[in-house]
């Protein structure tokens, strides 16, 4: 009898081991990580859901945190790249307003307008980044921290943990059911094997319950992950073709004025042409030295005529004349390569005809009385 109870009771130990290779042969749960399983048809399926929806929303959650951390890093170059972009378009505007060049304000105006096309992107860019802040980060990242995920969850792992102790005291059933087998009249371990599987029946039913409300939860939660998270990336697309449409536009407008100004300068004549003086009259001319058929050099019967600066000169050699806006100059002479001598202010020399606009025509004998 000795040897048939040593004989049952290794058995019962090999058939245990069994039963756990059986198990874990279905894999251990993601979530809860438990070795066992249910072997029941329906609750498996019902756990194999599960599983895959906690591997689905953990995914997309990891998801959604990664999109909030780069927008989030958008922002902070985004906004480093604003305070540049408007250093840029402070010095543009300031030197348009205070700096004009000799040749005309061709350059600030080209400053002015780029300075202000550079102001308006860096708003443009703000509130892109705004956007980004408000319709992406803010979203996500409340969908992340939310409750509908944190319940889902903890009901899902709620049900792993009813899940192993249904799977425990399956297993003390099935102990049980051996020992009735192996004992002849055992009324008590008949008794505890009935409340054996009257709490493994009930586990199993409060599993059953359990499991539909978990996978209900987080069906509803990975679809809003799925819906949200696809809408966020929109909201974000739209906000960049938004942002890059504007910004076109401002650099069309600029660039179609700076064009324009460019155009309208090489159109207009050379400043250096335009303003060339040819040099000074000869030795010859500069000390009223001319050759004539009669050799008479008097000035009393010369016409001399009275002329009003227009634009003041600033001599280079000793034969000339200053000019200064509004002086009077009495012309004595006017050569054939633009240059004229005469006096202003008791000094005498050369200038350019082009600096002096005629006034009245005198004779020399007369020039006494106007000077």
């Amino acid at each position: 009898m000795e040897a048939i109870r040593k004989q049952a009771s290794k058995l019962r130990e090999q058939v245990a081991r069994q039963q756990q290779a059986v198990f874990k042969q279905f894999g251990g749960s993601v979530y809860g990580g438990s070795d066992n399983v249910i072997t029941d048809s329906p609750e498996y399926q019902q756990h194999q859901k599960l599983e895959k929806l906690y591997i689905s929303t953990r995914a997309a959650k990891h998801f959604q945190r990664d999109i909030v951390r780069g927008v989030e890093g958008y922002i902070v170059t985004g906004s480093k790249q604003i305070e540049i972009g408007n250093k840029l378009s402070e010095d543009s505007r300031k030197y348009g307003g205070e700096n004009t060049c000799t040749s005309g304000n061709t350059l600030s105006k080209g400053a002015l307008s780029f300075g202000r096309a550079r102001a308006q992107m860096e708003n443009e860019r703000g509130n892109l980044l705004k956007a980004l802040g408000t319709q992406v980060a803010e979203p996500l990242r409340a969908m992340v921290m939310g409750a509908p995920l944190e319940d889902a969850r903890h009901l899902a792992q709620r049900y792993d943990r009813m899940r192993q102790d249904t799977e425990a005291q399956a297993i003390e059933v099935s102990k049980r059911q051996i020992k009735v087998r192996e004992t002849v009249g055992g009324g008590d371990y008949i008794s505890k094997l009935e409340a054996a599987e009257a709490k493994l029946q009930e586990l199993k039913s409060n599993m059953a319950v359990l499991g539909k409300e978990a996978v209900a939860a987080m069906t509803a939660v990975e679809a809003q992950q799925q819906r949200l998270t696809l809408q966020r990336l929109i909201a974000m697309v739209e906000s960049e073709r938004t942002y890059h449409q504007k910004v076109l536009q401002i650099l069309e407008q600029l660039e179609a004025e700076m064009l324009s100004e460019r155009q309208r300068i090489e159109a207009s004549p050379n400043p250096a042409t335009e303003n060339f003086v040819p040099p000074p009259p000869s030795y010859e001319e500069a000390n009223g030295i001319f050759a004539n058929s009669t050799g008479d050099t008097s000035t009393d019967t010369m016409e001399y005529f009275l002329a009003e600066v227009i634009q003041s000169y600033q001599a280079e050699t000793d034969v000339e004349l200053n000019l200064s806006v509004g002086d009077y100059v009495v012309v004595r002479k006017v050569s054939n390569n633009g240059w004229a001598e005469g006096e202003c202010k008791g000094k005498a020399g050369w200038f350019p005809c082009a600096y002096i606009e005629r006034r009245d025509r005198v004779l020399a004998s007369k020039i006494v009385q106007i000077l």
